[in-house]
């Protein structure tokens, strides 16, 4: 298991980024329960390790303009790798495409689209998805509200497994 590497500080200070990647170095230290120069030494490490991707502000979307938000449900006719990577690269490049998820089963990927109303989507829709090589189908699913919007990974649960292996 990867997380063996990681001590419980160094899983304290991910989760504690992980609800506040503003803190100062110094309030992560406090609250890790080390001094400060450690605290940024063991932070850079976890970035260079690949466990810190990076830090990014929470927006608003609806408050940008972005009132409409989309889950597109994507079938190939051809799956094989070079045209799975092709896909991922148009969806990398598509702005109102916010996530990129390949999946097992009926459908090959979803995907979380935001637009600023329903004629933009449906132009991008019609105008971009539609028309892109190798799709066969895609349905679409309206988000009318959000329950739960939590990123990241739940660390209590992580924190109970580590104890029970321990």
């Amino acid at each position: 298991m990867v997380t063996t590497r990681l001590d419980e500080i160094d899983r304290k200070i991910l989760a504690e980024l992980q609800a506040d990647g503003r803190m100062t170095n110094v309030e992560l230290a406090k609250r890790v329960g080390i001094s400060a120069p450690p605290c940024l030494r063991r932070v850079r490490t976890l970035e260079d390790s690949g466990y810190i991707h990076g830090y990014h502000a929470e927006v608003n979307a609806r408050e940008l303009g972005f009132e409409v938000q989309v889950f597109a449900m994507v079938g190939l006719e051809s799956q094989a790798e070079s045209e799975l990577s092709a896909f991922e690269g148009r969806c990398r490049d598509w702005p109102l495409v916010r996530e990129c998820h390949m999946l097992n089963g009926e459908v090959d990927f979803i995907l979380k689209c935001v637009a600023p109303d329903l004629s933009s989507f449906q132009q991008f829709l019609t105008g971009e998805l539609l028309t892109t090589p190798n799709v066969a189908s895609v349905k679409t699913s309206l988000v009318i509200r959000g329950a739960k919007d939590e990123p990241g990974v739940p660390f209590d649960v992580l924190e109970d497994r580590m104890n029970r292996t321990a």
